[in-house]
């Protein structure tokens, strides 16, 4: 039986390479074009606004995946988010090829036409973030240490827009850039009709790897800057009395049982 079967593998017509190639193509392409709608994408560093995190020209790799099953930007990522109120206008954008807006297309290459912008997330929904004269810059009323900022500038700044006070609306980010001083960040856009804010929905994902060039290849972790169980208990002044409230009632509890 086997091998009757392997005569007969034997006898079929192999077809020629230059039929399969089409669907080999075809099948690449698609799979390309499935991993960038849905799981990473490949962005290019436009500017120096996240300095020295970022540098201009690198390549990142951005998780997609994630946003999908509700997951929402928390403090300290780096995102990648669609330009909420025409932040970039006046930017000139390069115009693509056809090979280049074919490779963008299925996420081979970063495309120069997509009008977005990557920053640091500060405050999520809830959060207070304010900044007075040179810093530092504040969450919830602490200060924050922040080893990422761009070596000589100082974490606020003192000019008008620098100088602010805002509360987070919820499905709303504040968004900044490491290099403090070189970035028209939420700052600089308070004036829009979301007040400088980010949309959650407007966020692409956030950017995981640093890919290109290879001696600059590292991860993107969440810094110990912005710790989000510190920044919840500040944001949360009501979370400690509530604590010794349970804690009283189990003492008293204990108290009856023993009797």
């Amino acid at each position: 039986m086997v091998l009757a079967g392997a005569r007969r593998n034997k006898s079929k017509k192999q077809r020629p390479f230059w039929v399969e190639l089409p669907l080999l193509i075809g099948t690449a392409l698609v799979l390309a074009l499935l991993i960038k709608t849905f799981l990473v994408q490949a962005f290019s560093i436009p500017s120096e606004s996240m300095q020295n995190t970022l540098q201009e020209g690198d390549r990142v790799l951005v998780d997609k995946l994630t946003p999908w099953f509700g997951s929402e930007p928390e403090r300290g990522e780096v995102v990648v988010f669609h330009d909420p109120a025409n932040w970039l206008s006046g930017v000139p954008v390069d115009r693509p090829n056809t090979v280049q807006k074919v490779l963008s297309f299925v996420g081979v290459m970063p495309s120069s036409e997509e009008k977005d912008l990557i920053k640091r997330v500060i405050g999520v929904g809830g959060d207070t973030v304010e900044c007075a004269g040179d810093g530092p810059l504040k969450v919830n009323g602490t200060a924050l240490d922040e080893p990422y900022v761009f070596p000589g500038n100082t974490a606020c700044s003192d000019d008008d827009e620098g100088r602010f006070k805002v509360t987070v609306p919820a499905g709303r980010i504040w968004v900044m850039g490491d290099h403090r001083q070189a970035s028209a960040d939420s700052r600089y856009h308070q004036d829009d009709p979301h007040g400088g804010m980010v949309p959650v929905d407007d966020v692409v994902g956030r950017a995981v790897v640093v890919a290109w060039p290879v001696t600059r290849w590292g991860t993107l972790p969440v810094p110990g800057a912005l710790d989000r169980a510190g920044a919840m208990a500040a944001a949360n002044p009501g979370a400690p009395a509530l604590a010794g409230a349970l804690t009283l009632v189990l003492m008293r509890r204990r108290r009856r049982a023993g009797n």
